[in-house]
């Protein structure tokens, strides 16, 4: 028979319901909101407005598309935090009164670490979901980690960004070029057209396993600024180059972290996940780590990087399995938390 799990994402701008029989996922659907690229970015009231508009339709077409009944659940999970306070409060406040309402029990995943955990849903492209222990860098718009994960429920935090997320450096580099919203997929796009060494911007190195990427923010800016002094139209003629160049440097600091990370632990056993990790630059410079460094690599499928309900699901099933069960006074967080 097994476990039907119903997953709700809602941490951001993204409204998403999945449905997981066991670790096979039977349907996940994602509403996009397109309200923000006017804007330039998220709009955290926009979001949670479009939340309230989609969650119920989301959740019927999953529902509709897995061929179950909402009485066929076992449980309902749904992203606690990290993320918008109030695009949190429109997933959890809709999944704890459907658990009330079912009477099945209510589950929290910590969005991060769901991140991870969708490396375990079936369907992958490895034909094994990776042994423990394993390093994998997180990597998203709003984080940038590197966790050696234990197993599914235990996640040490070696190293993380102390400014800007990666995923931050790529939309704040798209908009210094003057690129739409959102920039990171348009810089991968433009970067695969350009020669990734044809510029170079200085930044710090800081020590240890942390990253910190507000430096070449600041450096790919005043670069610009000069040039463009020169020359009006120096974006507008090297475009692709530029993105090359600045997806190059971005790739560059996470993959020395990862094999400082590899080095102190002795681990040789790396994942991605995260929005990020559906740059193509990442996900080959990841990939070349088996040859060049012996490592096990597991790289997520395109769809399961991106937030997505799919991952909240599989967490909610590993914590049914352990009975791992929230109380419904529970309130979510806007900042991760290590615990």
């Amino acid at each position: 028979m097994g476990i039907y799990i119903l997953g709700i994402e809602s941490s951001c701008d993204d409204t998403s319901a999945a449905v997981i029989h066991n670790r096979k996922i039977l349907a996940n659907y994602i509403a996009n909101q397109s309200v923000h690229k006017d804007f330039g970015g998220v709009v955290p009231e926009l979001a949670s407005r479009a939340h309230q508009q989609n969650i119920i339709p989301v959740i019927d077409k999953a529902l509709c598309t897995a061929k179950i009944s909402k009485n066929e659940l076992h449980a309902i999970a749904f992203t606690n935090g990290p993320g918008l306070m109030g695009s949190l409060l429109v997933g959890a406040s809709f999944a704890k009164t459907f658990s009330l309402a079912l009477g099945i029990p209510l589950i929290e995943v910590n969005h991060m670490h769901a991140h991870i955990l969708a490396l375990f849903i079936e369907g992958q492209s490895f034909e094994q979901p990776p042994q423990f222990p394993f390093i994998c860098l997180t990597v998203s718009g709003g984080h940038t980690q590197l966790m050696l994960v234990k197993d599914y429920f235990e996640m040490e935090l070696i190293g993380q960004t102390i400014d800007d997320a990666a995923g931050e450096a790529f939309d704040k580099a798209a908009k210094i070029m003057g690129l739409p919203y959102p920039g990171g997929p348009l810089i991968d796009q433009y970067a695969a057209l350009g020669n990734p060494k044809a510029f170079s911007f200085p930044h710090p190195n800081i020590p240890g396993l942390d990253f910190s990427f507000s430096g070449l923010k600041t450096s790919f800016l005043y670069f610009l600024r000069d040039q463009l002094k020169k020359n009006p139209d120096f974006i507008a003629q090297n475009t692709n180059d530029l993105c090359a160049s600045i997806q190059s440097m971005i790739v560059e600091v996470l993959l020395r972290k990862l094999r400082m990370a590899i080095k102190e632990t002795g681990i040789k056993r790396v994942a991605i996940a995260g929005g990020v990790s559906a740059n193509s630059g990442l996900r080959n410079a990841v990939a070349k780590l088996e040859e060049s460094d012996g490592c096990k690599v597991y790289i997520p499928k395109m769809e399961y990087c991106t937030d997505n309900a799919a991952m909240i699901a599989i967490a909610g099933f590993f914590k049914y399995q352990n009975s791992q069960f929230a109380h419904h006074a529970i309130t979510p967080f806007a900042k991760f938390q290590k615990k």
